[in-house]
């Protein structure tokens, strides 16, 4: 009877191993599938334009008359957008997170934080029409030659978007500090403010530069705002008053538009989505390597 029902539960076990096994590999089998069509029709894309036009050449117009197909105003867009969200939200963030982890009580901690937290929760294309609507308006009162499209009012809104990316993770990492080096710091003569600055962010900084980089891979990747409120003209220029075209707002321009099925114009949706893809995949790289080298052991 022992044996019995020792060889159920060995089976039982042995059938939940398997289904997480196929769960693990399904995300292995998704990656892989999403990379080989990247790359087979990237690779069908460069067969009739140069890889160093692509990566040199100032006019993005693949769908004019006179073809260019240099990625660069595309990316410039996208740069510029990203930075002007990483700068808003990077202050805000780690500032909302120093306060929520050093300064509140728990109990405001445990209101403020999910409060933040609905921020991730609205959909882009309302960020977008806000963005379009009340911020450029706004911005129209402070730089008069503002266009009705432009970057500044995107990427501020963007930032908006992913403070609490910024300030949850961080202040997550924070409070992972252990209570003794605060303490230690306290006995030491430190205030409170030093404490927080000099002790407890130090600490957490692998933590911090993780959540920093997963904001601008979000910022990079984003669609909606960028392809409503920043305009779809593919400017190489970093002014932050006039329009630009992002990487992704143009696959969606192309993806919604009439572009023919496997002509070249609609192969440059997936070379502009394998720039995009390494991009991306260089940044995680990135900070993962910082978050080794900034990782701190406690014992």
């Amino acid at each position: 009877m022992f044996e019995s029902k020792s060889s159920l539960v060995r089976f039982k076990e042995g059938v939940i191993e398997r289904l997480l096994l196929l769960c693990s590999l399904l995300s292995v089998f998704t990656t892989g599938a999403i990379i080989y069509i990247l790359l087979s029709e990237t690779l069908q894309f460069f067969k009739v334009v140069s890889i160093v036009d692509f990566l040199t050449d100032t006019q993005w117009t693949p769908l004019f008359t006179n073809k260019h197909f240099g990625i660069l105003p595309l990316l410039s867009g996208t740069l510029l957008t990203t930075f002007i969200a990483i700068a808003v939200a990077v202050p805000v963030g780690l500032i909302s997170a120093v306060y929520l982890s050093e300064y509140s009580s728990s109990k405001i901690r445990n209101i403020v934080k999910p409060l933040m937290e609905i921020l991730a929760a609205v959909p882009t294309v309302v960020y977008g029409y806000f963005a379009l609507l009340f911020v450029t308006p706004l911005l129209r009162i402070i730089f008069p030659d503002i266009s009705g499209f432009n970057s500044l009012s995107a990427g501020l809104v963007m930032g908006i978007m992913i403070i609490p990316l910024v300030s949850s993770l961080s202040e997550d990492a924070m409070h992972a500090v252990p209570m003794r080096l605060r303490e230690g710091a306290y006995a030491l003569g430190s205030q409170k403010l030093q404490v927080a600055f000099k002790i407890v962010l130090p600490a957490a900084l692998s933590g911090v530069i993780a959540s920093i980089i997963l904001a601008v891979s979000r910022a990079i990747g984003e669609t909606m705002i960028v392809a409503i409120a920043a305009g779809q003209q593919p400017h190489l220029t970093f002014n932050p008053l006039v329009p630009v075209e992002t990487i992704t707002a143009y696959i969606v321009q192309v993806s919604l538009g009439d572009t023919p099925h496997g002509t070249l114009e609609y192969r440059t949706i997936f070379a502009c989505g394998t720039a995009l893809f390494v991009l991306t995949f260089v940044l995680n790289i990135l900070s993962f390597k910082l978050k080794e080298h900034f990782k701190e052991v406690y014992d």
